[in-house]
């Protein structure tokens, strides 16, 4: 069994724990998501399946899209509605400052990760060493928050937004700084993933019908095939004649005169409208190849 499903995660279940139930109801030893979503939050998580865990590596960078909720007045020390309130303020802000905030982290920012996450400092988790009262200096990352839509404005004290942003974007993160950006505080009220990639919560499946569809025998109906999940890379179409050379991990030189390709450009490769795998572009001299990086067949 090979591909992906694009499973709803509901609250309450870690991404550790999908993988672990798909593996015992679909019974395939090789099973990985593809971006951890914290148990508190709900929302879409592809689930690889067999060989399809080779491409998880270029999942993970995929742009993601979430629905959350902001509640100003109070911060957290987890960032979200799960914490213990640590600062709390009574400082009145208008419709217009909260579109000006969220407006002005729109495109590359720097977030600095908090202590409950799953970074790790010296081969610990930050979050064991929250656990145990410690706190420690973390460097600032730069994501890019592509997009935010302010659904809903309720009294001025919570915001439903949509935003559109990068890997390794701490949401609860956004949510804190916009309170500390309106001079005071803010958490992150709710939270749910609803696009990875080309993986969309329209066409996600909960955990039930997954149980449904498998004791039916049907989960076949729902799970994408590899190349599916590359659909953002371009691609290169070899006769039948080199497919022994191209699964065996040969590289094969290529006529590119409309320039599509550009030197390690990592592109999907079929042969004979077959997809085997993903490959390499090398330029050589002003010639170009293709090697073969993952054969998937």
């Amino acid at each position: 069994m090979n591909g992906l499903i694009n499973i709803l995660k509901p609250t309450g279940m870690s991404s550790h724990d999908v993988v672990n139930f798909i593996r015992k109801t679909l019974k395939v030893k090789k099973v990985g998501h593809t971006g951890t979503l914290d148990p508190n939050a709900a929302g879409v998580l592809p689930i690889c399946l067999g060989k399809a865990t080779r491409i998880s590596e270029y999942l993970i960078d995929k742009t993601k899209e979430y629905r959350a909720e902001l509640t100003l007045g109070c911060k957290t020390d987890t960032q979200d509605k799960y914490g213990n309130v640590i600062c709390s303020s009574n400082n009145k802000v208008t419709e217009a400052d909260i579109i000006k905030a969220f407006n002005s982290f729109i495109g590359e920012i720097e977030q600095i990760p908090p202590m409950f996450s799953a970074v790790k400092y010296k081969g610990k988790k930050l979050y064991e060493l929250a656990r145990s009262g410690i706190e420690i200096p973390r460097k600032p990352r730069k994501v890019i928050i592509y997009d935010i839509k302010i659904i809903d404005i309720k009294d001025c004290k919570k915001v439903l937004f949509d935003v559109k942003c990068s890997k390794g974007t701490y949401i609860r993160t956004l949510c804190n700084d916009i309170g500390d950006y309106l001079n005071t505080y803010g958490y992150m009220s709710f939270l749910l993933r609803t696009k990875v990639g080309n993986f969309s919560i329209c066409d996600s499946f909960t955990i039930e019908e997954i149980e449904e569809l498998s004791r039916y025998g049907k989960i076949n109906t729902i799970i994408k095939p590899i190349d599916y999940a590359l659909e953002k890379f371009k691609s290169i179409n070899f006769e039948s004649k080199h497919y022994k050379r191209l699964i065996n991990g040969g590289s094969m030189s290529i006529d590119d005169k409309k320039c599509r390709y550009k030197h390690f450009d990592l592109i999907r490769v079929y042969c004979n409208n077959e997809f085997i795998g993903v490959g390499k572009v090398i330029v050589d001299r002003n010639k170009k190849y293709v090697r073969m990086e993952k054969v998937l067949i």
